[in-house]
This record gives C-alpha cells, sequence and structure tokens, in this order.
C-alpha cells in the first residue's frame, strides 16, 4: 500500500476518533465476486465491549496499517491480550464465536484492517474432509496470505475489467494455501474424546448450568469446531451435547429439590431451565414425576 500523506494521516486519526465501532469503508459486496467477501475497516482508536460476529465463512483479517493493543476476555473474566502490528493476521474457522476484545491504538498511523471472508463450501469443494479442520490462529505472520489479502484491497480500490476472476482465482490460492498449512492432522480430529476432555466439560457445565449453553460455547472448551465437537462428543458418550447439558440440569434439579427449600421457580433458574414450566415438562418427561412429586417422594 502507498504510505499515507500528512494530511491523509491527519484526516484519517480524525476520523478514528470519531468511531464507536469499525466503520467499513471499500467492500466486494456488490462487485458479485463468488465465495468471497472482502471488506476494509477503519477501526476506533480505542473500543471495549467488542464482540465480533459469528459467521458461517472462513475469516482472515489483516492488520494492515496501525498498530494496536488488543485484548480479549478469557473464560476466568481476566483480560489477556498482546500488541498486533501491520501484518499480523487472524483466522477464525467457520462458525467460531469470538471473544469479547478492547483494544486501543498504539501509534499514530491510523489503523486500518482487511477482512476477507471465503465461503466454507469452498473448502468441501477443495477436498475439506470430514476429519480435517481449519485451526483458529491469532497474531501469526504468513507474508503469502498478506499479499493476497492486500491485492484483492487493491482491486477493492481501483478496480478493472477482469477483477472478479481475480477475485476468484486469488480466492482459490487463499483456500488452497489455507487447507496446506493451517489444519489440524486428521489423526487430532478422530474420537473419542479423552477423558481429560470430558471433565473439562463436565466441570464447566456444573459451573455455568444456570447459563444458556448453546453448542459453540462447548466446542470452544475442548478447541474443536461445533460441527467436530458434536460429532466426537456422540462417538464418545453416546448421546448429544444438547441432551447431555439437559441430563446436568436435571441432575442438578433433583439435587436441589431433594436438599434444599428453594422453590420451583428458583430451581428452574438456577438450574438454567426458561421458566417453571419449562422446569416441569421436562422434569416429568426424563423421571416420569412432576418436580413436586418428586420432592413429596423425598
Amino acid at each position: 500500500m502507498r504510505p499515507l500523506t500528512t494530511s491523509q494521516r491527519i484526516a484519517l486519526r480524525a476520523i478514528q476518533r470519531k468511531l464507536t465501532e469499525p466503520l467499513c469503508f471499500l467492500s466486494s459486496e456488490e462487485l458479485g465476486w463468488q465465495d468471497v467477501l472482502v471488506n476494509v475497516f477503519h477501526e476506533p482508536l480505542e473500543l471495549s465491549g467488542w464482540v465480533g460476529p459469528v459467521v458461517p465463512e472462513v475469516a482472515l483479517v489483516l492488520m494492515a496499517r496501525g498498530s494496536m493493543l488488543l485484548e480479549y476476555k478469557s473464560d476466568d473474566g481476566r483480560w489477556k491480550g498482546r500488541t498486533y502490528r501491520p501484518g499480523h493476521l487472524f483466522l477464525k474457522p467457520a462458525g467460531r464465536e469470538t471473544s469479547e476484545l478492547r483494544w486501543h491504538s498504539i501509534s499514530n498511523e491510523p489503523m486500518q484492517t482487511v477482512h476477507v471472508h471465503i465461503n466454507n463450501d469452498r473448502f468441501c469443494a477443495d477436498g475439506f474432509g470430514e476429519n480435517t479442520e481449519l485451526i483458529g490462529r491469532s497474531g501469526f505472520r504468513d507474508p503469502l496470505l498478506a499479499q493476497i489479502m492486500l491485492a484483492l484491497r487493491q482491486e477493492l480500490e481501483q478496480p478493472s475489467q477482469t477483477g472478479r476472476l481475480y477475485a476468484e482465482s486469488a480466492t482459490q490460492l487463499l483456500a488452497a494455501h489455507l487447507l496446506h498449512h493451517y489444519i489440524a492432522p486428521a489423526a487430532l480430529l478422530e474420537g473419542p474424546l479423552t477423558q481429560e476432555q470430558i471433565q473439562c466439560l463436565t466441570d464447566f457445565v456444573l459451573v455455568h448450568l444456570h447459563q444458556k449453553l448453546p453448542l459453540e460455547l462447548l466446542a470452544k472448551q475442548v478447541d474443536f469446531s461445533p460441527y467436530h465437537f458434536a460429532r466426537l462428543f456422540r462417538e464418545t458418550t453416546g448421546e448429544s451435547p444438547h441432551q447431555f447439558v439437559l441430563r446436568q440440569r436435571i441432575s442438578h434439579a433433583k439435587f436441589l429439590l431433594s436438599s434444599t427449600g428453594l422453590s420451583i421457580a428458583q430451581i428452574a433458574v438456577e438450574c438454567g431451565f426458561a421458566n417453571p414450566g419449562h422446569l416441569t415438562q421436562t422434569f416429568k418427561r426424563y423421571v416420569g414425576l412432576t418436580p413436586s412429586e418428586y420432592r413429596n417422594f423425598n
């Protein structure tokens, strides 16, 4: 990319001071490119509480200009992070959730990022098999990936008649490169889950029973995509993750019913049910008794 002039730098910094969220200023959305979406963003100089959307595509993000201290909120509530500079990349597999983020600029250069979303079907078509998956990474460098992404950015700035063909060829090369260098070995994705992984999941579920526990959040605990996690979990335990969580909710409800004086409504909240009626309906289906009947028998 061309260096910014002093006036351009001052103007962009002024814009970024006013931003409360990333601002897309270049996009391929209207260009008809197949299987790829490229967006270029001005980033706020400072932002907290940002959670990126879950997308069905493989996402690549390139730090194109500026530098930032970026932190993410870990599962224990602590903030962890590092410095990111031009050339640093982020790779997020399809359907992967993003932790809560916060960042602030640490350079005078305006911060810009290039986002490339590749249709997950492109990986299937290129040989992305059931026993392989991309590995999510953050803050890594790959000159070829960066070069291709900057080339796509250049095409957005100066569109050409062959832009659609150019983007398709670039997308194919990106997908092939990711498959060649950023997939987990098949052996690591074949079941079963280890006893340590099952125990980790069980501990997490028991601590967070009062919360919603979507498949994506459970898969994150053992660093698998939701698809592979669900398959491996069923192969290992004989039940789906949803059934496992529901069984833990019922088990805890039985414990609270027999050992505490909490109301049915309070127990429903403690065990993560939407309301007392949901608890009663589910409890009777699994136990054969309503919560009140179970309490009376115990």
